[in-house]
């Protein structure tokens, strides 16, 4: 027998596609996604030879530019006085990691971007070829305290962040 019809139905006869938590979180939400009127907003990104952070312990994937830098627009990077190939220092709530610069218009003024699944030079790491090639940790940016209020997830995306020239330079 079918029992759809009576697991979704409502007075109104309709499917509700916009239960009430969703409703009272929207407003939240679209104000988190807003663009910043100050400061920066940190995005993660994938790379075709690095989506996943095993593909970063193949020798022949780990070969060629690095790819853990952090993209910043040019007119961000003129106005914190950074420029190509300088290790910047990115500070949020929850921590501090340093990055080299690379200068692009692949994000928008206000926004940076740091892939995800880099780190690997942390004690414990098993992963020669990875160990070799570090990166910087994105989720050491990340707070255990901040979630996204519809999901309860961990907060990855639209951090704010600082970034600064890094005191050491390589």
């Amino acid at each position: 027998a079918p029992r759809l019809p009576a697991v979704i139905s409502h007075p109104s006869r309709k499917v509700n596609l916009a239960p009430d938590e969703f409703v009272a979180a929207l407003a939240d939400t679209i104000a988190q996604l807003a663009p910043p009127t100050e400061g920066l907003r940190l995005v993660g990104r994938r790379h075709l030879r690095s989506n996943n952070s095993w593909m970063h312990n193949l020798t022949k994937l780990a070969t060629g530019r690095g790819r853990c830098a952090l993209w910043m627009h040019p007119d961000d990077a003129e106005a914190h006085k950074l420029t190509a190939g300088a290790v910047a220092t990115v500070r949020s709530a929850a921590g501090e990691i340093t990055a080299p610069i690379e200068i692009t218009t692949r994000v928008r003024p206000g926004v940076v971007s740091l892939p995800h699944g880099w780190g690997h030079g942390q004690a414990g790491t098993r992963m020669q070829v990875a160990a070799a090639h570090p990166g910087s940790n994105y989720n050491q940016l990340a707070s255990a305290e901040q979630l996204d209020p519809l999901s309860g997830n961990a907060w990855l995306s639209g951090l704010p962040v600082e970034v600064s020239l890094c005191d050491e330079q390589p």
